[in-house]
């Protein structure tokens, strides 16, 4: 291989891992807007849940300089096929962890105005979704990180339980709502909270199949697994 060649190869190969260490650490800084997220929900502490909220500008800059980036280095590199691959997918990626971030922060902002009306409710199964979230999330940056096609995978097959736990609480929620209508209030932002969290699971599978792919260059069945879903709410996350 000429000189120029390898020099060429050998600077693509180092853009291609500073872009992995940008993206992780945009991943590390979401996982603790989850983090503290989780922990203002369940420790009725609005001023961590403040805190995540104002966490979310500094997630935007990160996925502002890492597109500017990845299109710098196809600007500069015009990768093909399996090092575009890479670089496609990083930028898919970040996407969906700036998408995370967006529903890290609409948990906390919920659990502000629940905070302000003074209520409380039973959280042990939004404890344990919130768990199981946390864990994908955890393994999917660690994925990233790693280029390790088998947490992506995991993480790929671990969905199915999100669903399945996000469906109990949409059921036990409007049990609540039906029982008394002066729970209606409180339970419709608990119901977006379960609903924020289902996404974010939804999005850390996403990003375990780019990983996947940009690791491999195989794709994942489209049939991943998923849970009973006939009983959700059609609604997406609200701010």
């Amino acid at each position: 291989m000429p000189e120029d060649s390898k020099h060429i190869l050998s600077s693509f190969e180092a853009d291609l891992a500073r872009l992995r260490d940008m993206i992780a650490a945009m991943g590390g800084l979401v996982e603790t807007e989850l983090a503290d997220a989780v922990t203002a929900l369940l420790t009725h502490d609005s001023a961590i849940a403040a805190r995540v909220v104002e966490m979310d500008a500094k997630v935007d800059a990160d996925e502002r300089a890492i597109e500017q980036f990845a299109v710098r280095v196809l600007a500069l590199r015009q990768p093909v096929a399996d090092d575009l691959r890479q670089v496609v997918a990083a930028l898919k990626v970040t996407t969906d962890i700036e998408r995370i971030g967006d529903y890290a922060a609409n948990v906390a902002k919920r659990t502000l105005v629940l905070n302000q009306a003074g209520s409380t409710w039973p959280l042990a199964s939004l404890s344990q979704m919130a768990r199981l979230v946390q864990e994908s999330l955890k393994s999917t940056i660690d994925a990233i990180g790693e280029a390790d096609p088998v947490k992506a995978i995991s993480v790929w097959r671990a969905d199915q339980m999100i669903d399945d736990l996000y469906t109990t609480i949409f059921r036990e929620l409007i049990t609540y709502m039906m029982e008394d209508p002066r729970n209606i209030t409180a339970c419709t932002h608990l119901l977006f909270i379960a609903k924020n969290l289902e996404r974010i699971g939804d999005h850390a599978t996403n990003i375990a199949e780019l990983t996947y792919y940009a690791a491999t260059g195989q794709t994942l069945p489209d049939a991943r697994p998923k849970g009973d879903l006939s009983a959700s709410p059609g609604a997406g996350a609200a701010s």
